[in-house]
């Protein structure tokens, strides 16, 4: 199924919510997902448990850096005004940048960050992050194909034959279409994506979960306003 407008129109605080609703999941389950886990596996008396739980947040770091990376190269081209816009734009079909190696980066890199900021969590709010986004991920992926299959018909159609939805090709799939990515507003558009990889690397160097809550706490509300003040600026 694919997503309804209004989740379409209100995915920045849909985010809010969702993210929220995994780290308060603390209070439900204390177990921190990688804690868990290498309890259950080598155990936390081992010599080299602390080890792997500074290998497994500083994977997470990696996941959520690669995130960024992915989707600030994404908005380069795709531009943040058209990214983060509530109503979808379908009347142009990129294939620029990553767009030539795999159809939607922006959603590939909203993944990997699912993981690696899931990893931040407990074992209940891991789950809610991460299945949570693969679900809402779809149905927002299946809306977009939709409109872009409805207004560009037969050129649509070629670019999904070529290039791969999520699995990204060893090698471009289409040729570029000269568009040159605008690297100033990507990062800006894409800035909570970083203040993400700040607060995992925060986690993997102190190892201090709730410094790093608060971290995530503040980026949200930052992302949110961001979102509400584009909203606003469009409707003058």
């Amino acid at each position: 199924m694919k997503a309804t407008d209004f989740e379409f129109r209100h995915r920045a605080l849909i985010n809010v919510i969702h993210f929220g609703l995994a780290f308060f999941a603390y209070a439900i389950d204390r177990a921190n997902v990688v804690q868990w886990t290498v309890q259950s596996t080598i155990g936390s008396e081992s010599p080299h448990a602390h080890l792997l739980v500074r290998s497994l947040f500083a994977a997470a770091t990696l996941l959520v850096g690669l995130a960024a990376a992915l989707r600030t190269w994404a908005a380069s081209h795709l531009q943040s005004d058209v990214v983060h816009d509530p109503n979808l734009r379908a009347n142009v079909l990129v294939a620029g940048g990553p767009y030539r190696y795999v159809r939607h980066p922006l959603y590939l890199g909203t993944f990997l960050l699912a993981i690696g900021l899931g990893m931040l969590a407990s074992r209940l709010g891991f789950a809610i992050l991460v299945g949570g986004m693969v679900i809402r991920g779809f149905r927002l992926i299946r809306r977009e194909e939709t409109e872009l299959d409805r207004q560009q018909a037969e050129g649509f159609r070629e670019f999904c034959q070529r290039v791969p939805k999520l699995i990204p090709s060893f090698y471009a799939r289409v040729a570029p279409r000269g568009l040159q990515p605008r690297w100033g507003q990507a990062f800006a558009g894409e800035l909570f994506m970083w203040g993400f990889f700040a607060a995992t690397l925060l986690c993997t160097i102190t190892l201090n979960m709730k410094l790093a809550g608060l971290f995530i706490a503040a980026i949200l509300l930052l992302h949110y306003l961001q979102s509400f003040t584009r909203k606003v600026g469009r409707q003058r």
